[in-house]
């Protein structure tokens, strides 16, 4: 029996129900047609130029992304528009594109718990729990086996996510114990307050600014912060997604790829001190 691009969707709007995401939010099918058959899907972060010409090259007649393919609505699809673009290649290809975004991140088996995952943090819950549910929600906060040095933990964080240009930052005396974490994958500057109403010893998420991060270290007691690239954190739930896929479509069901496109957007670094 084949899979269709329907198939798929059904079982990522199950696991990952498009009624969680943010109400700015754009989830679910971006492009395509429900109907097409589905031999080969392949998982990414962002859908860019490289990742569609990896789908062709691979045959996958679906695409699964982290982030919104079309968060800003366009007024028109022209191949000079670089979202046009994309939507044309895609369309010219015959490639679906899927996304999973705020509706991924707050899943049980979703991004943040992933990245909670590779970073070996135990007995893990959410940071700010979705009403009714206790499972679910913003976030994690979960500890690691032993307490170690921040600076030490910086570099086992830098270790266990996929390398980028950028590197991990750290905020905060490198000497202070870490034991109790919390995180959030992706962008999480806006529960700096969360976390440290939840006494951890230490914050970790991405796109972290000047300002907040300073003011959040004049507090007694504040946690310190590690900002790790967005892409890299995300991108360890990939091969979450993938399992999720391939237990619940079977052996008969289509390969799934994870991307090997890196979609981090720096190239280069100077100056560090």
């Amino acid at each position: 029996m084949s899979c269709t691009v329907a198939d798929v969707v059904a079982v990522l709007e199950r696991r990952y129900p498009p009624a969680t995401a943010e109400s700015w939010d754009a989830v679910g099918l971006v492009v395509g047609d429900r109907s097409a058959p589905v031999r080969r899907v392949l998982l990414t972060v962002d859908v860019v130029d490289e990742v569609l010409a990896e789908a062709r090259s691979l045959g996958a007649e679906l695409v699964v992304a982290h982030h919104p393919l079309l968060l800003r609505g366009l007024q028109s699809v022209v191949v000079e528009h670089p979202k046009g673009r994309l939507v044309v290649e895609a369309v010219r290809a015959q490639v679906a594109v899927f996304t999973a975004h705020t509706n991924a991140d707050v899943a049980v088996d979703g991004v943040s718990q992933a990245l909670a995952d590779a970073l070996g943090l135990l007995d893990c819950e959410p940071l700010v729990p979705a009403p009714g549910s206790p499972t679910t929600g913003v976030g994690r906060v979960g500890r690691l086996p032993v307490a170690v040095p921040a600076g030490e933990w910086l570099e086992q964080v830098a270790a266990a996510l996929p390398p980028t240009v950028a590197g991990v930052r750290l905020a905060g005396d490198p000497q202070r114990a870490v034991r109790r974490v919390a995180l959030v994958g992706g962008a999480g500057d806006s529960y700096l307050d969360a976390a440290r109403a939840a006494g951890v010893d230490a914050y970790l998420t991405s796109d972290l600014r000047h300002h907040p991060t300073s003011e959040l270290l004049q507090h007694e007691g504040a946690p310190v912060l590690v900002d790790v690239a967005h892409s890299a954190a995300e991108a360890t739930w990939l091969p979450v997604l993938a399992g999720v896929l391939r237990d619940e479509l079977g052996a008969d069901g289509p390969e799934v790829v994870v991307s090997r496109v890196r979609t981090d957007p720096w190239t280069a670094v100077a100056g560090r001190g």
